[in-house]
């Protein structure tokens, strides 16, 4: 297994690696959001990526989901994890609480969402995403939640909505109806090229808000998102290692 981890808001540096090496890639769909950051995790060869850039200048629109995908494609990545902060549609869904998504409803409009702009003659592709996420991956991510006793759910419908402004009370209602667990801004698109790429991807989204539906809580603001995550890194970076150590023990 050759691991990529794509970093989301609140983890745009991740700092676990033996022997870093950054590397600058080109696609044919431009520059990736990041330089690609190689090294080894306990023997495990990992590359990371910041979907927003290193100092989160990428807005959601506009970051690049089929370089970024790309890169880690040629780069020889078997598996994607991503993380991603969300905004919880559930009252037992808790601040600071890990959901595994199982699935996605795509709420963008303006994403570059498949590598298929164009179909050879009589050669139309239309990719299976019944079951988007990775189960391999996913069973890896709970089991390791489980050796750390931190609260989780196993499993979890996000929608993606386009940003980077927040819902609107009327939305968040809502997508609750639609039955949406969480809310963020990248997931769907990123994990529809993935699955077009042919590479297991699932992603850890961490609570931080109750978006705005919660009418006895403060609609959800940017400080309270990195206020949350921010407090969260050190556990979602505990995550990642006991994956790798899991997988290792395994061979």
């Amino acid at each position: 297994m050759k691991l990529a981890i794509i970093g989301g808001s609140g983890l745009e540096k991740l700092e676990i690696f033996k022997n870093p090496k950054e590397r600058i890639v080109e696609t044919p769909y431009g520059a990736p959001s990041s330089p690609l950051l190689e090294g080894t995790m306990l023997g495990m060869e990992v590359v990371f990526l910041s979907r927003h850039g290193r100092e989160h200048t990428i807005p959601p629109t506009h970051v690049n989901n089929r370089a970024n995908i790309w890169a880690m494609q040629q780069a020889g990545c078997t598996h994607i994890i991503a993380t991603t902060a969300c905004g919880s549609m559930r009252e037992d869904i808790g601040r600071g609480h890990i959901v595994v998504l199982d699935q996605f409803i795509d709420f963008t409009r303006f994403r570059s969402n498949t590598f298929h702009d164009s179909f050879q003659p009589h050669q139309p592709i239309h990719t299976g995403m019944a079951t988007p996420f990775s189960d391999e991956l996913r069973h890896l991510i709970i089991a390791a939640l489980a050796d750390l006793a931190f609260h989780y759910h196993q499993t979890g419908t996000v929608i993606t909505i386009e940003g980077p402004r927040f819902s609107t009370r009327a939305e968040s209602l809502m997508f609750r109806q639609w039955g949406a667990d969480v809310i963020n801004m990248s997931t769907a698109p990123e994990c529809m090229l993935a699955n077009e790429a042919a590479i297991p991807y699932a992603a850890i989204a961490l609570s931080t808000d109750y978006d705005c539906w919660k009418m006895d809580e403060e609609p959800v603001t940017w400080a309270a998102i990195l206020e949350v995550f921010q407090k969260n890194v050190e556990n979602v970076t505990k995550l990642l290692v006991r994956m790798v150590e899991r997988v290792q023990g395994s061979k």
